[in-house]
């Protein structure tokens, strides 16, 4: 049975640009952007550096808010990165990058933001309330208030990059090479949840939380393929990340932030996998399914994309 003939926002890449070695090549200057935006952090170290693994042991001696700007920055200096490879490079808009849509659709970002948002103050609070001796008040005025400016001017910067490169640009550049949406999915959602490997909270849970990361991945990206664009993905992760460094914190997290609470509980990985990956996941794709009247899954995430795929 042949699938039905639709456009995709992964098929919009620039047919003169679309080798995939370009996305490489793109990916690449990305990444240099980033180093440069980590420059300012070798001004920040230690003379001796300290015999571990973890990361964040570098800036211990550091205040926490100059340490989330320092971790934050490289983000915004990769975002002018990233507009030069799509602009440049590519030829192309941020907008055919992010939706099929005649322009980005801004509501749907706040809405995204907003849910996501929601979601995750109320599964915070219920915890709270199931365990409070799990967390102890960290609110200190003056503190928390540069770190609410820090996270709020830098974190929409790091999480909406993230989905532009993988959701947008990524998913474009595989949907290029493979002809394949669900090969496009499942690449960019393996990658993505492979670069979190590194993460302090990797260390302290065990490789069993990259079943988490990569399953957040596919989250994101299955959103965006069914609503055609990566805009409800980009205000889901701004949410997720900016919401999570206001409510808490602890010793083992990435961001650790002036936050209003401090997690002291010894982490459960089955219990948050569980959770999401089957739960609230699944849950809120039939929630914006009904919402947003998403239909012909299927082909949607597994059908191919038709013509000629491209080279190397």
């Amino acid at each position: 049975m042949e699938h039905p003939r639709f456009t995709s926002y992964i098929s919009q890449y620039n047919p003169e640009k679309k080798g995939f070695g370009f996305y490489l090549l793109g990916s690449l200057i990305i990444i240099l952007f980033s180093f440069f935006g980590q420059i300012p952090m070798f001004f920040f170290l230690p003379e001796q550096l300290p015999a571990t693994e973890n990361q964040m042991d570098l800036f211990a001696h550091l205040d926490s808010n100059l340490t989330l700007f320092l971790l934050l920055f490289p983000s915004l200096v990769a975002f002018f990165g990233f507009l030069f490879v799509i602009n440049k490079m590519h030829q192309q808009s941020l907008v055919a990058v992010s939706t099929a849509r005649a322009q980005i659709d801004t509501q749907r970002i706040l809405f995204g933001f907003l849910f996501w948002g929601l979601v995750s103050i109320l599964v915070f609070g219920f915890d709270l309330f199931l365990s409070p001796e799990d967390y102890v008040w960290n609110f200190k005025p003056l503190p928390f208030l540069l770190m609410f400016v820090i996270a709020c001017c830098f974190i929409p910067f790091q999480s909406a990059l993230e989905e532009w490169i993988f959701r947008g640009y990524l998913m474009q550049g595989f949907a290029g090479l493979t002809k394949s949406r669900f090969l496009s999915l499942a690449l960019t959602s393996i990658i993505f949840g492979s670069l979190h490997a590194f993460n302090p909270e990797v260390e302290k849970l065990g490789y069993g939380l990259m079943a988490y990361y990569i399953g957040t991945g596919f989250f994101f990206g299955i959103m965006s393929l069914m609503d055609d664009g990566i805009e409800l993905a980009i205000g889901f992760h701004v949410a997720n990340n900016l919401v999570t460094a206001i409510l808490v914190t602890a010793d083992w997290t990435a961001f650790q932030t002036e936050s209003l609470y401090k997690d002291i509980s010894t982490p459960v990985l089955e219990q948050e996998l569980i959770l999401f990956l089957l739960l609230i996941y699944p849950l809120t794709l039939f929630y914006l399914g009904r919402k947003y009247q998403w239909n012909d899954w299927r082909n949607k995430l597994t059908g191919p994309l038709h013509g000629k795929a491209t080279d190397l």
